[in-house]
């Protein structure tokens, strides 16, 4: 990505996550989500362009990134995966998800990990899509009120026909 794309691609995060039911950020948690330019110096930003940002990724390289959360030795990490609202339902989410997987087999990782809210549903089909598997024994609470339920897709010898097929 391109810095000069780091001020739309916050926008359309906030906005994706603005769009999500039930309300659940604030102002601190749009910041973050709006600071693409801090995501881009400890992690890899990725975004989907046509006319303008359609959505944007943060990918996380390994354990030893300031945005690795819960991240495995042998892990690469999704974080933040938006799309634009109308954008939404276009393929645009399916293609950075499918950004990520290449890059971390890439690097030779043997797994793609990722958190996402139990109201993030329409992210969860998308996840299975791609043969993520719910890992319940990583989830957590970084607030109270903010359960993060754990995806791992196994990447290399350890994954299934299905879960290939997406590289």
């Amino acid at each position: 990505m391109r810095p000069a794309e780091y001020g739309e691609a916050g926008r359309v995060v906030v906005a994706a996550y603005r769009a999500l039911p039930g309300g659940h950020g604030n102002e601190e948690y749009e910041a973050k989500l709006a600071d693409v330019a801090g995501r881009a110096r400890g992690a890899e930003v990725l975004v989907a362009v046509e006319a303008a940002v359609l959505g944007c990724v943060t990918f996380v390289p390994d354990a030893s990134s300031p945005w690795a959360e819960l991240v495995g030795p042998d892990e690469s990490s999704v974080r933040m995966l938006a799309v634009d609202p109308p954008a939404q339902g276009r393929g645009v989410g399916g293609a950075l998800l499918r950004a990520c997987v290449e890059r971390a087999a890439s690097l030779g990782r043997r797994g793609l990990f990722l958190h996402s809210a139990p109201w993030m549903t329409a992210a969860h089909a998308l996840y299975g899509q791609f043969g993520f598997d719910r890992v319940p024994e990583r989830d957590w609470y970084p607030l109270p009120d903010v359960p993060l339920l754990a995806f791992r897709l196994l990447l290399g010898e350890g994954s299934t026909t299905a879960q290939r097929r997406v590289l």
